[in-house]
């Protein structure tokens, strides 16, 4: 018989030495030292589990500890609030854990040098009081407990920090949470520990690391779409890349500008649940295509993730059902408001809560249908309608009662309905990340028009490339705007963090 009881170890915590808080009044120096403690701690931390695990005496409990930012700030002066974020509303003490900072510098270094001039006080790094779990001191695709051979007897949770999940969560985010009364407000919409856990979710869901993902997003339900995007981005590449650098398949595959096969990286021999593909460009500025395949659940998940990395926008590609008789097989569909049946996201952010339209964003969705399809002006209704999208969570609702579901589409005047395209909308509103919605009608079951196989095939050959061809030329208008514009105040509540 195996033995039960461990003997107790000594709990007295063995961390690195003190962290004494500087002030600093230049961001690059700032991010800097928020650097030097986060990697120092890591290093502790992996260093004192990799001894253990070869057979080194436990001494008590090994602990180290995030980074943190500090502003404080007393003035009600009036600012320049014209862009959404950079600032905080009211005087007071904010702050912020951090991690990661090589893969967020250069967000890091924007966000600190707008609050330094536009508060004109320094900023404050410090030790935090939160601790770095050893899963995450790790990085991504770490496998901690297949590594701890020479620690089987002892939890690894008697030893070193693991994952909270309490307090792990978007309550900042959800616009719901309250410091106690002495404590600050938060500077960031997520924590250091939820930014960390997401991280670690996405290189599971997609088999790509989270610093090959940029900063304009696509979702589509296809893997038509992606078929076509990993030929448009090789053929690219074979081109010398143009303005992008390389292109990242599933597996870290990387094909270099110039170059016609991948340099690094091992495909995976099966794909994700959700992969991704990166079209890359200096400052993260590229495209990235995820494949969520069919669902709000999925849907919600991805964007759940994806957010803390904070993208300047994400649009959803894929098919839908035409709704109106006047539509045909390959008209698309510009959605300028969500009819929410999804219910996922019904706990954090309620139904009653309105999902806006972004000019900015369908104004670069609407040029790119014109650019790509050559019809302008009134004759642009040929081929494309705005309205109504709504998202449901049943897939095969034709087999129930239909009276119930009609009746509310038509009185919500839906034009297409589909399982996505309001969760990813209204997970941007809520994450603050701009948003879109441009669909292809591939079926009307209202009208007794269903995609049969052979339909189905030619209609795919014809409309993909078209469709995609659209929402690349429209992510590249909205990376040239100035992120003042793109980033609309429309997003943002009463009391915002001061971080984008």
């Amino acid at each position: 018989m195996s033995n039960r009881i461990v003997s107790p170890i000594p709990m007295n915590c063995i961390s690195p030495p003190a962290y004494e808080a500087r002030y600093f009044t230049d961001a690059a120096e700032a991010v800097d030292a928020i650097t030097d403690i986060y990697e120092r701690n890591t290093r502790f931390l992996i260093d004192a589990f990799t001894a253990l695990s070869k057979g080194a005496e436990i001494e008590g409990r090994y602990r180290a500890f995030y980074p943190q930012v500090t502003l404080e700030t007393s003035s009600f002066g009036h600012l320049d609030t014209r862009l959404s974020y950079g600032h905080v509303t009211s005087p007071g003490v904010y702050t912020t854990t951090l991690t990661r900072p090589q893969l967020f510098r250069h967000y890091l270094k924007e966000q600190l040098s707008l609050l330094m001039r536009n508060h004109q006080v320094p900023v404050r790094v410090s030790e935090s009081t939160t601790p770095i779990p050893l899963h995450f001191a790790f990085g991504e695709g770490a496998h901690v407990e297949a590594a701890a051979s020479g620690l089987s007897d002892i939890p690894l949770r008697d030893l070193f920090d693991t994952p909270d999940l309490s307090t792990t969560d978007d309550e900042i985010a959800n616009g719901e949470y309250e410091p106690p009364a002495g404590e600050p407000f938060p500077l960031a919409p997520f924590t250091a520990q939820r930014i960390d856990y997401s991280l670690a979710r996405l290189s599971h869901y997609t088999a790509t690391g989270a610093n090959h993902f940029q900063n304009f997003v696509i979702f589509t339900n296809y893997q038509f779409y992606v078929d076509e995007f990993c030929a448009y981005a090789r053929a690219l590449m074979a081109k010398g890349g143009e303005e992008y650098s390389a292109f990242v398949e599933p597996g870290n595959v990387v094909t270099l500008a110039g170059e016609t096969a991948p340099s690094s990286g091992t495909p995976v021999g099966r794909l994700p649940q959700m992969p991704a593909y990166h079209l890359k460009k200096k400052g993260h500025a590229g495209i990235t295509m995820v494949n969520i395949g069919v669902g709000p659940s999925n849907a919600k998940t991805i964007t759940d993730h994806i957010a803390v990395l904070r993208p300047h926008a994400w649009l959803m590609l894929g098919h839908c059902a035409g709704l109106r008789n006047s539509q045909r097989l390959g008209d698309y569909v510009l959605a300028h408001a969500y009819m929410r049946e999804d219910h996922v996201l019904d706990d954090d952010l309620p139904v009653w809560v309105p999902i806006p339209a972004l000019a900015e964003v369908q104004l670069a969705l609407e040029d790119a249908v014109e650019e790509v399809t050559g019809y302008e002006g009134f004759e642009l209704k040929r081929i494309m309608r705005t309205g109504t999208v709504a998202t449901i969570d049943n897939r095969n609702w034709e087999l129930r009662d239909q009276r119930g579901p009609v009746k509310r589409l038509s009185q919500a005047r839906a034009i297409a309905l589909d399982m996505e395209s309001a969760t990813i909308a209204a997970n941007g509103f809520r994450f603050r990340v701009p948003y879109g919605t441009l669909l292809c009608v591939s079926d009307k079951p209202l009208h007794g028009e269903l995609k049969l196989p052979g339909m189905a095939t030619n209609f795919y050959k014809t409309q993909v490339s078209q469709h995609l061809q659209i929402g690349i030329c429209a992510m590249q208008k909205l990376a040239a705007m100035p992120q003042e514009k793109l980033h609309s105040r429309k997003l943002r509540s009463f009391f915002e963090t001061a971080f984008q």
